[in-house]
């Protein structure tokens, strides 16, 4: 979904910085240039950092099966 329409910003772009590094909101405007024109969309952008962010801390909620000793 588009962000930021004034840049064409879509929140696949926005996750994708998350992931490849970016750890601070602001580093993540200046990269994009988010909310630099109408500002708009600082407020979806923001939402979008914390969830990113929040997953990336989450803990796998997988855990293999022990291997049954005989």
């Amino acid at each position: 979904m588009y962000v930021c329409l004034c840049k064409g910003i879509t929140d696949t772009q926005i996750r994708r910085a998350i992931a490849e590094g970016v750890t601070d909101y602001r580093q993540l405007r200046k990269s994009l240039g988010l909310a630099d024109q109408c500002g708009k969309c600082g407020m979806v952008a923001r939402q979008i950092y914390r969830e990113s962010l929040a997953a990336a801390d989450t803990p796998a909620l997988f855990y293999p099966a022990a291997m049954a000793v005989a």
